[in-house]
């Protein structure tokens, strides 16, 4: 399914659950694609809920934006006009850079109305500059693409040897795109790169904290043991501002906590959603 927003642009998104269950909307990290959160997605909604995992802007089969914009404000109001055609409530899980996304809509004094719970996932109110800065650093180094779904296999394990590599690479071809040179490439936009400094600068970190101070509705943070981009500084100031928050860490998980230890992430999630959720029967 796609949504077509104020910007003019596709966004490319998958459901499951009933509509009439309260709804869960799902935002990947940065590079990511919405297939990130397949079955994140599947038991949230044997739970009974009503799940929507978003491609953002320029990521996965979303179109990219002609200008290449892709700031923090740009997939804010792609979200904000889905919500409104959705015409109701949403919980975000949001990862990484969906995290921050989710976070500038639920301290948004103006828009509260629209989020009924926030999970954010490996991500504080911005995050750690030097293990994102690596993010960045392998995010670049597939720029020339790939001769083969192999080699970028080979690539994703070599960045990530805590995780056992799956027997085949089904998964990984959705986040990737075969050009006309037959070369296989990352499922973005590169322009997405050319964001991210505007996005760190101390205006944006300002926001992102007034947003944070904003915050009313339930809120869990979700760590990674191992993870390098929410260190134990960015949880101390994630909870010593949005004070509520509940926390979990989990183990044998990095950054990428759905995908290195999905059956313990889905059920914190669920367990935090059945707590909170106000259109659900406890």
């Amino acid at each position: 399914m796609k949504f077509k927003v104020s910007s003019g642009l596709n966004i490319a998104a998958s459901s499951w659950g009933l509509e009439s269950d309260p709804l869960v909307i799902l935002l990947h990290g940065g590079g990511q694609t919405r297939h990130a959160w397949g079955e994140t997605g599947q038991k949230l909604s044997q739970s009974g809920f009503h799940v929507i995992a978003l491609d953002l802007r320029g990521h996965g089969d979303s179109d990219w934006h002609p200008n290449g914009e892709y700031g923090i404000d740009n997939y804010k109001k792609d979200i904000v006009c889905i919500l409104e055609e959705l015409n109701k409530p949403a919980a975000f899980i949001g990862a990484s850079l969906g995290g921050m996304t989710s976070l500038s809509i639920a301290g948004d004094k103006q828009l509260k109305e629209m989020c009924w719970s926030l999970v954010m996932v490996d991500i504080g109110l911005y995050p750690n500059l030097e293990g994102s800065q690596e993010i960045v650093d392998f995010m670049h180094s597939g720029s020339e693409g790939f001769e083969t779904i192999e080699e970028a296999a080979e690539a994703v394990s070599s960045y990530l040897p805590h995780r056992k590599r799956p027997r085949d690479n089904r998964g990984l071809e959705k986040n990737l795109r075969l050009k006309n040179d037959g070369r296989y490439y990352w499922h973005w936009d590169p322009r997405f790169l050319d964001s991210r400094p505007k996005d760190m600068t101390e205006d944006y970190r300002k926001r992102q904290k007034d947003f944070a101070l904003g915050v009313e509705t339930p809120t869990l943070l979700i760590k990674g043991a191992m993870s390098n981009i929410l260190t134990p500084k960015e949880v101390e100031d994630f909870l010593e501002i949005i004070k509520h928050s509940e926390f979990v860490e989990i183990k044998d998980a990095a950054h990428m906590v759905a995908g290195d230890r999905n059956d313990i992430f889905a059920a914190e999630a669920i367990d935090f959603l059945e707590n909170h959720s106000p259109l659900k029967e406890n």
